[in-house]
């Protein structure tokens, strides 16, 4: 039976593409899927996407490398500790040289 098509799992589908000690926030994921201003629905996906242990959703933060979506973890640190030991620095829940490690899906992947 063919998987269900949905935003979610496209959502899903692009952060599984993320590579390890790289971030994205939840426009660029929008952007990337056609929907421009739908950083809060991609937002919405990835708190649904917690237990999926294929979906690196420590990966995604917000427009300024803020982790923001630390609350829907297993504790309040694990999304830290996460990105750390892929080796970023967070300092005051927010990434040390974001840009360095922002991965842009519309220019890292092909449409």
């Amino acid at each position: 039976m063919p998987k269900e098509h949905s935003f979610f799992n496209d959502v899903y589908e692009v952060v599984k593409l993320i590579p390890a000690g790289r971030v994205t926030n939840y426009g660029a994921i929008g952007k990337y899927l056609g929907s421009g201003l739908s950083a809060r629905m991609v937002g919405w996906a990835m708190n649904a996407a917690h237990g999926q242990e294929d979906v690196p959703a420590h990966r995604v933060v917000n427009s300024q490398g803020l982790l923001t979506g630390k609350m829907h973890f297993a504790t309040p640190d694990t999304m830290q500790q996460l990105l750390e030991a892929e080796g970023l620095t967070i300092v005051k829940d927010k990434i040390k040289n974001f840009s360095e490690h922002f991965w842009d899906p519309a220019t890292e992947l092909e449409l």
